[in-house]
C-alpha cells in the first residue's frame, strides 16, 4: 500500500488573528479539525469541505458546525488556512466584519 504523503498545514497571521477572536472552545475545534480533515487529500471535496465560486478570500471552505475554515493548497502537499469565521444564518462573520462570498 502505498501512503500519500501528509500535508503540511499554515496559517496566515490573518488567520491567526481570526482564531484569537473565537472563545477557547471554538479555537480548539478549528485547529483539532483542519487538523483531521485537512492532512490528506484536502481538495477532495466531501460533505463538509466544497471549492467555492471565484472570490477574493479563498478557494476552499471547510465546514465545522457554525465555524467555517477558508483555505488555498498552493502545492499538493500545502494548506495555507486564509481565514477562520461563524455563519450565523446567511451571515458569515469574520474578524468581527460581516463578509459576503
Amino acid at each position: 500500500m502505498v501512503r500519500q504523503p501528509r500535508v503540511r498545514i499554515e496559517y496566515t497571521p490573518e488567520a491567526v488573528d481570526h482564531l484569537r477572536g473565537l472563545d477557547a472552545r471554538q479555537r480548539v475545534t478549528v485547529l483539532d479539525r483542519v487538523e483531521i480533515l485537512l492532512s490528506h487529500e484536502p481538495t477532495k471535496p466531501t460533505r463538509n469541505r466544497k471549492l467555492l465560486r471565484a472570490n477574493p478570500l479563498a478557494p476552499w471552505e471547510l465546514r465545522l458546525g457554525d465555524l467555517r475554515v477558508y483555505y488555498e493548497c498552493p502545492t499538493e502537499n500545502l494548506v495555507v488556512i486564509k481565514a477562520v469565521g461563524i455563519k450565523r444564518r446567511a451571515t458569515v462573520r469574520i474578524g468581527g466584519e460581516e463578509i459576503d462570498l
